[in-house]
């Protein structure tokens, strides 16, 4: 990516600070650089030539938790790579992260102590650095933007778009298509972040652009603050699903700086018509709530998998309207019960999966049974008794579903 107005604000700040200078995207390719410089060391010089961050290099640099900073990160020398002393300086835009400016240390300086003193003088020019990444970036692009808009536009039910969509190239005649949404569960940041729904979209956008990238299944992806939505072509297989997976995965972390504890990606039915699109969107939201709340289904699930969840979904349903739910939860030891009762159903009342499951004893699950049977009175494995607790059981998992 080469942008004049990016390299002439580089050339600027390095005037300024009387350094060189180096600037990298997030996977470690070159941007821009500075040209004049008194000594540069056998990295720089490298990089210079093969404009990307060699394994080693990165290794190193990433060791000191470039990938997580707001904030200039000191990086000391390594003689045995051939490089000084640098400082790292994270490039952020209302926490999205967009690259990363690198300050070389003068041969014979001591510290970095200079440099982190020089910064807060070019604290605008840094900013503004940041601003240009950002939009020159293609996820925030402004024809990329409003082809997202048509996209959730017709996903959203609007006829007119839907029609729009149609004559796109890469949907028109792709048919039976798919859709899924890919959500993350937040990592855990010690660095308080401000609930920012246009940055959480931007953030979804550019993970969903780059983790579809190459991947001939995906025709089409979208941000939103909560969610990324896609559109695949429909193939019996979920390799392509799993690569956009992973690599989605990867980009969250390298954008946000904290890695999501999971993520899930739900699918829809196959249509025909893009007609449908807009119920395909709710079904793969589904199945996307029904992947986070029940681990068990997997990372991947289509809706049809999601089972009793696709029905609770359509209505409120509330673990409290059963009788034998609220006398089990009263209990001292629910937190025994009823995951034994919830293994049990879903397995077809196979006490030995069970008790391996659970790492348990097959006498310690019948004498939790035996300890249900008493609490509620009834046989816990009749067919009644049975389906009002195992609903119950998913209900007061659904209750708590990501809100997409």
């Amino acid at each position: 990516m080469r942008n004049p107005e990016i390299e002439n604000l580089v050339e600027q700040l390095a005037s300024q600070l009387e350094r060189g200078l180096s600037l990298e995207d997030l996977d470690g390719l070159l941007l821009a650089y500075s040209a004049n410089q008194s000594h540069a060391d056998r990295v720089r010089v490298n990089f210079l030539l093969s404009k990307r961050v060699p394994a080693d290099v990165s290794a190193w640099q990433l060791s000191h938790g470039i990938a997580s900073a707001v904030r200039p990160v000191v990086i000391p020398a390594n003689e045995g790579l051939g490089m000084l002393g640098r400082v790292c300086v994270p490039l952020l835009v209302r926490g999205f992260r967009v690259g990363y400016l690198w300050v070389q240390q003068e041969e014979q300086e001591p510290s970095a102590t200079a440099i982190l003193a020089q910064l807060p003088q070019v604290r605008d020019e840094l900013d503004l650095l940041a601003t240009l990444l950002l939009d020159s970036n293609t996820a925030e692009s402004g024809a990329r933007q409003l082809r997202e808009q048509q996209f959730l536009a017709a996903v959203a039910g609007d006829k007119r778009a839907i029609d729009v969509l149609g004559e796109w190239p890469e949907v028109s005649h792709k048919g039976p298509w798919q859709m899924a949404t890919l959500y993350a569960a937040p990592g855990r940041s010690p660095v308080p972040r401000a609930a920012d729904p246009l940055a959480a979209a931007l953030i979804h956008r550019s993970a969903g652009l780059q983790g579809t990238v190459g991947v001939d299944e995906a025709l089409f992806s979208a941000g939103l603050p909560t969610h990324s939505a896609l559109l695949f072509r429909h193939t019996p297989g979920r390799t392509s699903h799993a690569t956009v997976l992973s690599r989605y995965t990867a980009e969250l972390g390298k954008r946000t700086g904290v890695p999501p504890q999971r993520v899930v990606m739900g699918i829809s039915e196959p249509f025909a018509s893009l007609r449908a699109l807009p119920a395909a969107g709710v079904e793969s939201q589904v199945a996307a709530q029904a992947a986070m709340v029940d681990p068990a289904l997997g990372d991947i699930l289509d809706v049809r998998g999601a089972g009793v969840y696709e029905v609770l979904a359509g209505g409120a349903a509330d673990p409290e309207d059963s009788v034998y739910y609220r006398l089990l939860r009263d209990r001292d030891g629910a937190g025994e019960l009823f995951p034994v009762l919830e293994l049990l159903y879903d397995s077809d009342g196979a006490v030995a999966g069970v008790a391996e499951q659970l790492h348990l004893h097959r006498s310690s699950v019948y004498n939790r049974l035996a300890r249900v049977r008493g609490i509620i009175g009834a046989d816990p494995l009749s067919g009644r008794v049975r389906l009002e607790l195992h609903v119950a059981l998913k209900a007061a998992r659904w209750s708590g579903r990501p809100r997409l």
